[in-house]
């Protein structure tokens, strides 16, 4: 007997297994992870066994950007929305910055005030911090996958 993926919400998924729901639609959108719609929804269903194999793959790699530091001195504004745009002129960071972090699920979005979407303070706090440090500029990788700071190689002479 065959067995069969089992599918969840997208929602439901980011939930139970600690993933950004960002992050986890990007891994959809590039095809990291088998995703479908039902028709006559909108709703996403992802496989939750690759999105289970995600999050333990991710768990793996160590510290969240939540236990570090730099996420801790901001951890007061936790679960503040803020917008966009006010977070780009209020950390002085460009909006197209701001709104790729959210993209790339750096920055969690926490919920939607008429079509203004709000993101959570924390995390903007968060990766200000770190764009501050690095002197953030083009080209600069800061972050890695699971927000944490990226750190590059030394070169060695």
């Amino acid at each position: 007997m065959v067995t069969l993926p089992v599918f969840i919400p997208l929602s439901e998924a980011a939930r139970k297994y600690g993933l950004d729901e960002a992050r986890l639609r990007d891994l959809v959108e590039k095809g990291k992870i088998r995703a479908g719609v039902l028709p006559g929804s909108d709703e996403v269903l992802v496989s939750e066994d690759e999105v289970q194999k995600r999050a333990e793959k991710e768990q793996d790699s160590g510290v969240r950007k939540e236990d570090l530091p730099e996420y801790q001195k901001h951890a007061h504004l936790k679960g503040i929305g803020i917008g966009i745009a006010e977070a780009s002129r209020k950390y002085k960071i460009p909006f197209s910055t701001v709104h790729r972090w959210v993209k790339l699920g750096y920055v969690k979005q926490i919920g939607v005030n008429g079509q203004k979407s709000l993101i959570d303070e924390a995390d903007i706090a968060y990766c200000n911090e770190v764009y501050k440090k690095r002197k953030g500029s083009r080209g600069k990788w800061l972050f890695k996958r699971d927000g944490t700071p990226y750190n590059p190689k030394k070169l060695v002479a």
